[in-house]
């Protein structure tokens, strides 16, 4: 009975949000519209901030822009106005709330663990049970949210690119690493507190011991075209955001630069020694540190100029 009432109450949460999906409408300038979770959570909707170009046309490029640990898609996508009308991009910001998508592990970690315990001092994780199905994850909302405004505009893109900062960096790497048959072009994962290492000795979520992945997928992953987008200046000195410590992610390095230094070299030799082909690349950004607004505007000349 149980079964049958829960399978009732996804039936209407899915065709409740499935309208309103249907009736995306993106005017010109700043909005947003509000989408279904995927197909293992639909009643947990997901409100999309985007920003369209007055020069918009079938031929206009897409970006997501993926926001920090705030989850302020509204933010982000302002960060990204001038740049929305400078270089022709529709902005996409998909704004996760606490909601429906409550602690570090449903955001940063996209779903992929559940049942956690952490410690007293928030800082490590004691218990958690690894998810393997891929449809709980959210890298799959981007594909989902692309098609739906590529049908509702009518767009020529086949393909979007990506920029994420902070837990919005995260999100991408671990999209790179995890859920490479996506539809995503260039991906800026940029200024991560903390990494998933290519490490069979480390235990996931920090490395890839028991991670849900298979060894053949790791060959697509790192065909990505990932790029670790770090500040210069996100380094010991930097005090805003907020930085996890502890005994296992301190290896990586104590702060963010040091970190995202660290991952894409252990990444590049992880991936030379299994003989895979290595896409990424790490791009650092003089001057600027832990800003979202700043490595946005830099992301834009990154990609766009």
């Amino acid at each position: 009975m149980k079964l049958i009432i829960r399978a009732i109450v996804l039936w209407l949460s899915f065709n409740a949000t499935t309208v309103l999906a249907d009736k995306i409408n993106i005017e010109s300038g700043s909005g947003s519209f509000v989408i279904a979770g995927g197909e293992e959570h639909p009643e947990k909707s997901i409100e999309v901030y985007y920003h369209k170009p007055e020069s918009f046309s079938s031929d206009t490029k897409v970006l997501f822009v993926i926001p920090g640990a705030g989850r302020n898609g509204w933010s982000y996508r302002d960060a990204w106005k001038e740049a929305s009308e400078q270089y022709d991009i529709l902005i996409l910001s998909p704004s996760y709330s606490e909601k429906n998508y409550p602690e570090f592990w449903s955001y940063n970690l996209a779903g992929m663990i559940s049942n956690v315990v952490i410690n007293e001092q928030r800082t490590a994780i004691n218990s958690y049970q690894i998810v393997h199905n891929e449809n709980v994850w959210i890298y799959s909302d981007f594909d989902r949210i692309f098609d739906e405004v590529v049908n509702s505009l009518s767009l020529e893109a086949k393909t979007y690119d990506m920029f994420g900062h902070s837990a919005g960096g995260q999100v991408l790497h671990r999209l790179a690493l995890f859920y490479p048959m996506n539809k995503a072009n260039r991906i800026l994962a940029g200024n991560s507190g903390w990494y998933t290492v290519p490490d069979c000795s480390q235990d996931f979520p920090y490395g890839l011991n028991q991670a849900p992945i298979a060894d053949k997928a790791l060959a697509k992953s790192f065909q990505q075209k990932l790029t670790v987008f770090l500040g210069e200046k996100d380094d010991q000195n930097e005090t805003r955001g907020h930085l996890v410590r502890n005994d296992v992610i301190d290896k990586q390095g104590t702060y963010r630069l040091a970190r995202g230094k660290y991952f894409y070299q252990q990444a590049k030799q992880f991936a030379e020694g299994n003989g895979y082909d290595f896409n990424w690349e790490i791009t650092i950004i003089p001057g600027v540190g832990h800003n979202y607004r700043a490595m946005s505007e830099a992301a834009g000349r990154y990609l766009y100029e």
